[in-house]
């Protein structure tokens, strides 16, 4: 067991929901009539302070689906340039629910939309439970203590909301604990709902940065939804917010409670739960809070020979290889991304398979065909779940957030300087390293087009170039598989109008996904987004 596991006090993330029992003990009892009971409820149940930590996880809880089966990571991943799930020999067609991803020809009855607003509803519920069982006065808190527990209740309840205005857009706003039908807002109301709930919390929020508050939301990873929400505001409402961006930057900077990491791939090992990166991570256990199975879909079979796992991988995803022909091959964060070539034995070191950076179709493609993403450790005796903490914030974004606000308000040296402080972990050399903000401000290096089976490009599509394109570049290598390349795209204007792999755009209303069929059909009060 991680010895987070045991020390995270504040916050149970193994338990989905506070569950109660109580033991009779008996010791040279002999009254036959006494009263014995069989469960606890509601009414003859007095929680203790101990008892609110695990009410409170159950707002937390359903985060974990980000790492999931057709989780917030598919949702991001799948429609972008990076990852591919092709038809392979032992199937992966599934339906077509991957190749509709691929191509955005998504519908209202598709998954990966679908758990991603189950899930962030089901969060946002939980944290209007909480905050009105102490409204209620129904935990033995003190006034103190209340502001504190509602302010991050409301935290983790924009978190949701922050994926949510990403996703869907127009969703209802819930901000209370209601049996109601919800309404339905528009994007721009979501936005200045989640603006307005973060500033107001703000102050109410814990600084400390401890394992006390490992997975909870703090006040900096407040400012730090803060900042990504205003990065995308000319998205949601059609007005830019890079002054605030900074701003919201720079109070997590001049914090001092964050550092970069000084290896790149200590941030997504096993044991990284204190990894001064950190702002906000989602913590997993393969034992104790499980549902991390990216990895499952995206190692071969034999890949367990590899790692000397426990579980055998399905092999589905791997990388385009336009993007990978994008990096710099003297850029660690290829190989630190992803799994490459001769791939060897755990145990004698002999070539158990080659993976080669060829992709014939989504229609068909051998095992090995696809590099795979290796970013995450696969420690020894690895089951369907991993350990690995998932840094759904990080302080290397923090600073990114910063250099593309500067560089989108023409202070692009300034901006330069930041990246090349990032990249400098990455290179060996510093002259490698440096970038320029004549560089940021250039073209994408990203060959796009769609390709044919020789892996040309066969139809070039818009062939525009995308200004801060090499900056998107900076992104998408920095955090490639870090469920947000779909984001980041659409900010850029890349994800609605460029060729890539077997894909070609179909227009700026998929820069939402369809409202579920039955989410629509039980609540009549929604109405389905354009274009659907």
């Amino acid at each position: 067991m991680k010895s987070k596991i045991k020390t995270l006090k504040s916050l149970r993330l193994i338990a989905s929901a506070l569950t109660l029992s109580i033991a009779v003990v008996i010791s040279g009892c002999t009254n036959l009539d006494e009263e014995v009971f069989s469960e606890v409820t509601e009414s003859s149940f007095t929680p203790s302070e101990a008892d609110i930590i695990s009410v409170m996880a159950s707002a937390y809880t359903p985060m974990r689906f980000v790492m999931g089966w057709q989780g917030y990571f598919d949702l991001q991943e799948e429609p972008g340039d990076m990852f591919i799930t092709p038809t392979r020999p032992n199937g992966w067609d599934d339906g077509g629910t991957y190749k509709r991803m691929h191509f955005h020809e998504w519908t209202e009855t598709q998954w990966q939309p679908r758990n991603t607003w189950i899930n962030c509803f089901n969060g946002i519920n939980s944290a209007n439970r909480v905050i009105l069982q102490i409204e209620l006065g129904q935990l033995p808190v003190s006034e103190e203590q209340a502001a504190a527990i509602i302010a991050e209740m409301r935290g983790v309840r924009a978190l949701y909301y922050s994926m949510l205005i990403d996703t869907h857009g127009n969703v209802p706003i819930i901000a209370s604990y209601s049996d109601e039908l919800p309404v339905q807002s528009s994007r721009a109301d979501v936005y200045n709902f989640i603006v307005s709930e973060l500033t107001e919390v703000i102050p109410d929020l814990s600084e400390v940065v401890d394992v006390s508050t490992y997975g909870r939301i703090t006040k900096w990873a407040a400012y730090h939804i803060l900042a990504r929400v205003y990065l995308n505001a000319e998205v949601y409402t059609g007005t830019p917010q890079w002054a605030n961006v900074i701003d919201a930057c720079d109070e997590i900077i001049n914090s001092d409670a964050f550092i970069l990491s000084e290896n790149y791939s200590d941030i997504f090992s096993t044991n990284n739960e204190t990894n001064p990166e950190m702002v906000f991570a989602i913590p997993y256990d393969q034992i104790f809070a499980g549902q991390w199975n990216a990895h499952m879909k995206m190692l071969l079979p034999d890949h367990r020979l590899v790692f000397g796992m426990q579980a055998q991988p399905w092999g589905g995803s791997s990388c385009n290889p336009q993007f990978i022909n994008s990096y710099n091959p003297n850029d660690k964060r290829l190989s630190d991304t992803w799994l490459m070539g001769d791939q060897l034995s755990a145990t004698d070191g002999s070539v158990v398979m080659t993976l080669i950076n060829e992709m014939p179709s989504i229609y068909d493609c051998e095992f090995t065909e696809g590099f795979r993403c290796g970013k995450y450790e696969i420690a020894p005796e690895a089951n369907g779940s991993l350990s690995v903490d998932f840094p759904f914030l990080r302080y290397t974004d923090v600073l990114m957030m910063k250099a593309e606000a500067l560089l989108r308000t023409d202070k692009s040296e300034e901006a330069a300087t930041i990246v090349t402080q990032i990249r400098m972990r990455s290179f060996d050399d510093a002259t490698t390293a440096t970038v320029t903000g004549a560089e940021l401000i250039g073209n994408t290096t990203v060959q796009y087009g769609t390709l044919d089976e020789e892996g040309n490009i066969d139809d070039f599509g818009d062939q525009t170039t995308v200004t801060y394109g090499r900056f998107l570049d900076e992104l998408g290598w920095e955090f490639a598989a870090e469920a947000r390349r779909r984001s980041d795209m659409i900010r850029f204007g890349v994800y609605q109008t460029k060729n890539w792999y077997n894909h070609t755009p179909k227009g700026d209303y998929t820069t939402l996904f369809p409202i579920g069929l039955e989410e629509l059909n039980t609540n009549s009060n929604l109405d389905q987004n354009p274009g659907y």
